[in-house]
């Protein structure tokens, strides 16, 4: 998990600070963008022809979660790439 990650599950209070979002919506936010990312690649496999077996390609460095951290604290803080990618 990344640190930022860590200290939310910690200090549920800071979360609106952090991302903007109080800890429950953030939950919430999470639970409804996995079910509607998966719901999406179910729909995307249901129509593709595959000419390549499934599994190839860059795997993911970050979870669903991570990656909608990384969004809401991107927004909230406007903050570089590089310190984005140092953090995450």
């Amino acid at each position: 998990m990344s640190s930022i990650l860590d200290y939310i599950e910690y200090n549920p209070q800071e979360t609106q600070r952090l991302v903007g979002l109080k800890y429950e919506q953030l939950k919430q936010l999470i639970k409804q963008a996995i079910a509607l990312h998966i719901q999406k690649q179910q729909e995307i496999e249901a129509k593709k022809v595959r000419i390549i077996n499934k599994g190839g390609g860059r795997k993911v460095k970050l979870s669903s979660e991570q990656q909608i951290l990384l969004t809401l604290t991107y927004l909230r803080h406007l903050t570089t790439f590089q310190l984005l990618g140092i953090q995450f």
